[in-house]
């Protein structure tokens, strides 16, 4: 996990709400993957929060090239 390379004060977290529309998806998408484990995510309280690097690590990996 690269948290250690990062200081804490330095990571950006997005809301749910915030990764649907930057991925396009709806909310209970994002949830769907945070559920499953393929979206790193936070809990505070009864919300999530997702790292920015996380959301940009997860659309890299399921880039998927045309052919």
């Amino acid at each position: 996990m690269a948290a250690e390379a990062t200081p804490l004060s330095a990571v950006q977290f997005l809301t749910v709400a915030e990764v649907a529309t930057i991925m396009r998806v709806s909310k209970m998408t994002v949830y769907r993957l945070v559920h499953s484990g393929d979206l790193e995510a936070i809990r505070v309280g009864r919300s999530f929060r997702v790292p920015e690097r996380a959301v940009n690590q997860y659309l890299r990996d399921a880039f998927v090239e045309a052919g």
